[in-house]
């Protein structure tokens, strides 16, 4: 195997800890079911793109949730592109890569994609549709 063969092969043992892998479509309904009780967030990651693997990067370096916080599922979309476009169509949002879609109540509350994806922004974007405490 050659150096761009393995650059470009991420394999599910080489995704961060914290984030589970969508490989397969009925996950799908598994994490619509689960986005009712927890946040989840999906991170659309092409393994060919220069910017996809920055920002993959930076969430790996930046990360800071507690695994009780999200459910945070990362698609490699070279390898899963139809479970890429049942998600651009189920939660009717615009294919981009990388991006990062979270979910909540079966819905999508929140889309970014490219150099506007940051630990930040999750956090930012699930502060806002989380219950207070007041």
């Amino acid at each position: 195997m050659g150096f761009l063969d393995r650059v470009f092969s991420l394999q599910a043992e080489d995704v961060f800890e914290a984030w589970k892998v969508l490989e397969e479509e009925q996950q799908l309904e598994q994490l619509i079911q689960s986005s009712y009780h927890k946040i989840v967030v999906i991170f659309k990651h092409s393994i060919r793109c220069g910017t996809s693997a920055m920002i993959k990067h930076q969430l790996e370096q930046n990360w800071n949730f507690e695994a009780n916080e999200l459910d945070f599922y990362y698609l490699d979309l070279i390898n899963y592109r139809p479970i890429s476009n049942a998600i651009a169509s189920r939660f009717d949002v615009v294919h981009q890569s990388p991006q990062i879609i979270v979910l909540r109540s079966g819905r999508a509350i929140f889309s970014t994609s490219h150099h506007a994806i940051s630990v930040g922004r999750i956090r930012m974007a699930i502060k806002q549709y989380l219950p207070t405490n007041d």
